[in-house]
């Protein structure tokens, strides 16, 4: 089952996933994620969080059937965290994650480790904020997307780097690359719009850039 997760910080428009709203089967708000899917129109299934960055902790009680799980301030996981277990708990195989853009860099970068989880640990499968989709390409695993033509298209290994890997339309093409810890491919270009990226051996953080006004990625990893 495919879920859709809301936190909090700056969300991409509702137009990147409204086609795909009725293909989720939770969805969940984290904190003040319940405001973006307010303004979206989107009822939650699930509401999760310390509700300090909400507009109201009065606005969950709006969706009184949405399971509401309130922890304290004093945690230990962010509210992005509870989420992603409490939809992995639910059923949820696959979790796109959007907001989190913007605001503080330990923040970005905690949602940025999520993507490094792995075992029974729930991970996002792809992120996406105002300016970037990005999407998690598990070992051996494919992701297409069609883009606009000249997207930027970055990509990054996860864990202890990433080998094998190869590419189609992008450039600079992945075959014959080996990264380690710390190496990366950035700005790489789609020349022609529609492009794949096939992880060999250790999983990939593919990012694109996304213009202003654009229409949403189609495609997604298999």
């Amino acid at each position: 089952m495919e879920a859709l997760l809301v936190t909090g910080g700056e969300p991409p428009p509702r137009s990147r996933l409204e086609s795909r709203f009725a293909g989720f089967g939770l969805v969940c708000a984290a904190d003040s994620g319940l405001d973006t899917l307010v303004a979206w129109g989107l009822a939650p299934d699930i509401i999760v969080g310390d509700m300090d960055s909400v507009s109201s902790p009065a606005l969950a009680r709006c969706f009184p059937l949405a399971r509401l799980i309130v922890e304290s301030r004093d945690k230990d996981e962010t509210d992005t965290e509870l989420g992603l277990s409490a939809l992995a708990a639910s059923g949820a195989d696959r979790i796109v994650l959007a907001g989190g853009g913007g605001g503080r860099l330990d923040h970005l970068l905690a949602i940025r480790g999520l993507f490094e989880r792995r075992g029974s640990r729930p991970r996002p499968s792809e992120w996406h904020i105002a300016g970037e989709a990005a999407y998690l390409v598990e070992e051996g695993g494919r992701l297409a997307l069609d883009a606009a033509a000249g997207s930027t298209v970055s990509v990054f290994p996860l864990a202890a780097g990433a080998s094998l890997m190869t590419s189609d339309g992008l450039k600079w093409p992945l075959a014959g690359l080996s990264w380690g810890p710390g190496d990366s491919g950035v700005s790489n270009v789609a020349a022609d719009g529609a492009f794949s990226v096939c992880a060999g051996r250790g999983d990939l953080l593919v990012v694109l850039l996304i213009a202003p006004g654009a229409g949403p990625a189609e495609g997604r990893g298999q």
